[in-house]
Order: structure tokens, then sequence, then C-alpha cells
């Protein structure tokens, strides 16, 4: 007796099981369009994103490594996995970014900067670079960090040139707290204030208070000596001298006077050579050949 096979419970197997791949691929498709859209709204690229994935991998591997080399009480060989982990996978000192120099030779920067090139990442010692740029004499202060996976950041603050330091046989550039910055010509130097006497670069922030005391006067001034370690003489671009008397207060009030009295009388440029305002409420004036001309008069008299 033949037997008849029925098809219809198969065919109906088929389709249900080609409608549940084709939600599955529905589903999938929605879930990759629906991830793109999310990845869209980031603000990465791919291949940032890529780099970033990459970073946490690396850094997790270094854990690990950190991790089990602690337990086996060996920080040294800890130290030595991390830096070899982070050098295979590109995690090592290639290129060096200098921001915020103007003035200095920026090649002293790259010269301890580059000591470390070649060096793993994680081995890099920050502070002691920073430390290393600040003992050059134009860095008031410097930001170093890690630009992963092989950039050095190093950022400069740089001293602002103020005064002119005349020492013995030379003359310096030097900031208003009187550090030293570097050698400079006299010709360079020809329009900046130029100081002088023993102990003059510890009295710059104050000779600074000093002449913001008269702004009218501070632009004329070309020259301050610290005499005796004790007071100032100001000489102007006229070539004429002031001497103030010591103590901060008394010589602030003796410039302020004596700008007010240039202010009436034009003494900046006149035929005196010299004011002396040491004693206290009086003016001392220097014209040049004036003490000849008294004594032929007393003598023409006679």
């Amino acid at each position: 007796m033949a037997k008849v096979k029925r098809g219809g419970q198969t065919v109906r197997r088929a389709a249900a099981a080609r409608g549940r791949s084709n939600t599955r691929r529905k589903a999938k498709a929605k879930t990759f369009s629906m991830m793109d859209s999310a990845m869209a709204l980031l603000p990465f690229t791919e291949e940032q994103m890529q780099r970033i994935f990459f970073a946490i991998i690396i850094g997790a591997a270094v854990a690990l490594a950190w991790f089990v080399a602690s337990l086996a009480g060996v920080p040294a060989m800890a130290q030595h996995q991390v830096a070899s982990l982070a050098s295979d996978a590109g995690f090592e000192v290639r290129r060096v970014r200098v921001t915020g120099v103007e003035r200095m030779n920026e090649l002293k920067v790259y010269e301890r900067a580059l000591a470390e090139r070649d060096r793993p990442m994680p081995l890099v010692d920050l502070e002691t670079l920073r430390s290393e740029l600040l003992a050059l004499s134009w860095v008031k202060d410097a930001r170093v960090s890690r630009q992963l996976p092989d950039m050095l950041a190093i950022d400069i603050v740089e001293r602002v040139p103020h005064a002119v330091l005349k020492k013995p046989g030379r003359m310096v550039l030097i900031d208003l707290e009187g550090n030293e910055l570097e050698p400079i010509k006299p010709a360079a130097a020809k329009d900046m204030l130029v100081l002088s006497g023993p102990g003059a670069a510890n009295q710059v922030p104050d000779l600074a208070k000093l002449l913001d005391a008269a702004p009218a006067l501070q632009p004329q001034v070309s020259e301050a000596e610290w005499v005796g370690n004790r007071r100032w003489n100001l000489t102007f671009k006229t070539g004429q001298m002031l001497a103030l008397p010591h103590g901060e207060d008394k010589a602030a009030t003796a410039l302020v006077s004596f700008a007010r009295l240039d202010g009436t009388n034009r003494l900046i440029g006149g035929k005196v050579a010299s004011f002396d305002m040491r004693v206290p409420e009086r003016i001392y004036m220097r014209v040049p050949g004036r003490a000849q001309q008294v004594i032929a008069a007393k003598e023409g008299g006679s």
C-alpha cells in the first residue's frame, strides 16, 4: 500500500522560519541604524573612537600587568612590564609640542624635552622635567602633560622684561621681580629703564611702586641709581638728576611734590642740572656755572 507525504506542515514551518529570520534581520538593521545615529551625535570621528577604545584596552592590559607584578612583590618588574607594554603599543615619546614662547630661546626648552625622546610614556617624570624647565631664567611657570599616544605637550609662561640692570662690565635684562633674564647690549637697552647700584635688583618692585606715584614723570625717567642701599637718584631723559630722600613714604611724597613743581614751572628740560629733595619741604637746585657767576659778581663789586 503506497504512502502519500503531506507537505503542508513543512511549508508552514519553512514560512515561519523565514518570517523569524526576516524579523531578526530587520531588528538587527534597526539596531545598527540607531547605533550609527548615536555615533553621529558624538564629538568624535570613527578614527578617534578607535584610538580611544585602543587606549582603554592598552590601559586595562597595563593595569593587569601592574597588578600581577605587584602581587608578586616586585614593583620594579611591574614598572618594567608597564613600560614594555606601553612602548610596544606605541605609547612612547615621539613628538614634543611647545607653546607660550615669544622672547626666550625656544631651543633651550626642546633640549630638555627631547631628552625624553623614545622613552615609554609611563616612565616620563613630568615633575622632574617641569623642574628643569623652571630652572631656565626666562621661565616663570611651565605646564607639562602627556598627549597620548606619543606627544609631550609643554606650555611655557615667560617672564616679562621690565628694566636693564647695569653691572660691572655688562648689562642684564631683568623682570619686575628683579630676576636676571639674559645679557643685553647697550644699544638694545636704549629705550629701557636702566638700574644701577649695589642691591638695586632687590628693589625693583619698590621702585615700580614709587614711580607709579607720579605717572606723569614715569615715562621721563631713564635711569635709577640705588644709593647707599637706602635711597634713589633718578635721572631723566634730559640728563637732569633728582635726589630723593630715604624712606618709601618720604620718597613718594617728594616725587609727587616734584611732579607738581614741574607741572607749574617746567623744571625738566630747564637750566637746572640737578635737584636735591633729601631735606623735607625743601628743594635745592644746581645750575651749571652758577657758582662761578656768583663769585665773579662778588669780585666785580668789591
